[in-house]
């Protein structure tokens, strides 16, 4: 690979139905084995769930339930003078979205129940209450990288 440039980030195209790109995101996040409408029809099907439980905007419920469970700060290990540190660094947007949506999948993976449609709604009402798996996640990695605010000057 070459080292002179960083290749350009590439945006995938809003969703159809919303046209929005982050739940794009999230359905690519969803699909497995690249079976892209079978995500895309759970996905939908959970904001039809969250729309009839709650009989509110279902598209600002995803929004707030990643922005609960996206960090500000993570921890990155560093080798300084033969001993590694646990230095805290920022995380950056792209990685903070990717971090939030791969831990709400998670959690919605390892919750009971029927079917994937109906964890992951849940998983998302939770989150977007400040509760759930993925919040817990983002909280710990907050602990995580308080506890190592020593190391700060590593960065």
């Amino acid at each position: 690979m070459s080292r002179r440039s960083k290749p350009e980030r590439r945006v995938p195209s809003p969703d159809p139905i919303y046209n929005n790109v982050d739940i794009s995101k999230f359905i690519n996040r969803i699909m497995r084995r690249g079976k892209k409408s079978l995500a895309e029809r759970i996905f939908y099907a959970t904001l039809e769930r969250i729309k009839e439980r709650t009989n509110e905007n279902p598209i600002e419920t995803f929004q707030k339930a990643l922005k609960n469970a996206t960090p500000l700060l993570e921890v990155k290990a560093r080798r300084i003078g033969g001993s590694t540190y646990q230095v805290p660094i920022e995380v950056k947007d792209d990685r903070g979205f990717a971090l939030a949506s791969s831990w709400l999948i998670a959690a919605a993976k390892n919750r009971s129940g029927k079917s994937f449609i109906d964890k992951l709604t849940n998983e998302l009402m939770d989150a977007s209450n400040g509760q759930g798996q993925a919040c817990k996640k983002r909280e710990d990695t907050h602990k995580m990288a308080e506890a190592n605010k020593a190391f700060a000057h590593y960065r």
